[in-house]
């Protein structure tokens, strides 16, 4: 079997979000965000009626999960604050919230574990949901005030500040799709809430160079943005309907936010199509000296699955909204059927070389990557450990690809697996399981290493992939 070593400086870490792990959903001030909400008001809509309430416990466990990742010589773990825990129903600072943040982050410090923060990761307080959310330029201006606060707060704890995670799925998820609340199909909705996402990062990328300028972060302190990376892929034999399917899927998925975070614009081709099919962005005065602001220091690369699309069969859906592009099932893709995502380690190489080709100079990190399995608790060795064989495979094979991006010039400085330990997962809850350790929901969430644990180990701690 071939090796692929990868560079002494390449770091290893791990991902996981608030939301999605630390629980205790009313205790220490915390108000009630959207998945709260939706847990109390909907719980059928969650797999096996699994709320947001508990998380995977890691508020109370959090100790001994920080021991699980200095144990496999993990570095880093990025997760995030959450507005709802952080600040009150003023906006003002909650004593209790901040505490638990700067307990964790002393934890993890003392164990030699640099924590990367995010500000957002799909989790707005419900009062502000109500008062607009993201269709709300009031909203924006409430969360640079957020962002504010947490970087005056922690600014010398943390050196590594993101904006947002994957900020091109809630447009889709809850404005578009119908899979989130509120349940929405409206493209016009969900551009006005994609483009007011786009001017709440560039506001806190301002607020953060503030900071900076006022001495109220480290002087090592950097900031970027995190995002689903998917290369766009079309048929072997393509039509230029095809082709053009292929521009406008990678225009709104991958170049908007990488001309954001690189130039401070928006891809102007998109814009115009946009237009040319009826929909306005709520352009402000002003917005474009806003837009120069969102420049980052570096970018984070979440990578699952490839975006393979063909030309659309029509030119609008059942709800009158605009169609660019219809998902293209390739004949020879290799699917999990858990998820029903196709496994394609050869994406996250054709990332970095898009990178490497149009954007030089922006370093990214492979910020989330991972497979998820239903029901993998079957499989299970003589000391009750979870056989996850497929796990292995996975990840070595995207990091293989990393490997040899890196060799043929792309910056990409680390990889944070998602997640190290299984975690709650929106609506499907804990159906498919992550993690390379197990959480036990029949044991009180004890934790338990599964065999692909001891292969993540040796990796770390020789950058050898084999």
């Amino acid at each position: 079997m071939r090796h692929y070593t990868l560079p002494e400086d390449f770091f290893f870490g791990a991902a996981m979000s608030g939301p999605q792990t630390e629980g205790a959903w009313r205790i220490g001030g915390k108000l009630e965000n959207m998945w709260d909400t939706w847990s109390n008001e909907s719980i059928d809509a969650f797999h096996n009626r699994v709320g947001s309430y508990v998380g995977n416990d890691f508020m109370a466990r959090y100790r001994g999960d920080l021991d699980i990742m200095a144990d496999l010589g993990l570095t880093s773990f990025r997760t995030s604050i959450q507005w709802s825990r952080l600040l009150d129903a003023n906006g003002e600072l909650n004593p209790q919230g901040a505490a638990w943040y700067h307990r964790l982050f002393a934890a993890a410090a003392d164990r030699g574990l640099e924590v990367f923060v995010n500000l957002y990761h799909f989790d707005m307080p419900t009062y502000l949901f109500r008062r607009g959310g993201w269709e709300s330029r009031e909203v924006v201006e409430a969360y640079a005030r957020y962002a504010q606060i947490a970087f005056r707060e922690f600014g010398d704890e943390i050196r590594t500040w993101f904006t947002f995670n994957e900020p091109i799925v809630e447009p889709e998820q809850r404005y578009m799709t119908g899979v989130w609340y509120p349940q929405l199909h409206d493209f016009s909705r969900s551009l006005t809430v994609r483009y007011n996402i786009s001017i709440a990062h560039c506001l806190a990328t301002e607020r953060f160079r503030q900071a900076q300028a006022k001495g109220e972060m480290r002087d090592d302190a950097r900031i970027g943005l995190i995002n689903c990376f998917s290369p766009s892929y079309t048929k072997d034999d393509p039509s230029e309907a095809d082709l053009e399917a292929v521009r406008m899927n990678d225009g709104l998925n991958n170049r908007w936010w990488l001309d954001i975070v690189r130039d401070g614009t928006l891809p102007a081709d998109v814009i115009e199509t946009l237009e040319q099919r009826g929909q306005r962005l709520p352009h402000r005065p002003g917005d474009a000296q806003i837009l120069q602001l969102g420049p980052v220091d570096w970018l984070g690369c979440n990578y699952y699955q490839p975006s393979r699309v063909q030309a659309p069969d029509a030119p609008t859906d059942s709800y009158g909204n605009p169609r660019f592009a219809d998902a293209y099932v390739w004949p020879e893709a290799r699917m999990n059927t858990s998820r029903g995502w196709e496994i394609y380690p050869k994406g996250i190489y054709d990332f970095g070389m898009k990178c490497k080709r149009d954007y030089p100079g922006l370093e990214f990190f492979i910020s989330e990557n991972g497979i998820g399995i239903e029901g993998e608790g079957r499989e299970r060795g003589g000391d009750g450990r979870i056989e996850d064989s497929y796990r292995v495979e996975f990840v070595r094979d995207h990091l293989a690809w990393i490997a040899r991006a890196i060799d043929e010039g792309a910056a990409c400085r680390g990889y944070h697996y998602w997640a190290l330990i299984d975690n709650w997962s929106w609506a499907n809850a804990f159906k498919n399981r992550y993690g390379f350790i197990e959480v036990d929901l029949t044991q009180g969430y004890a934790r338990r290493a599964k065999r692909s644990a001891d292969w993540l180990k040796e990796v770390v701690a020789t950058h050898i992939v084999r």
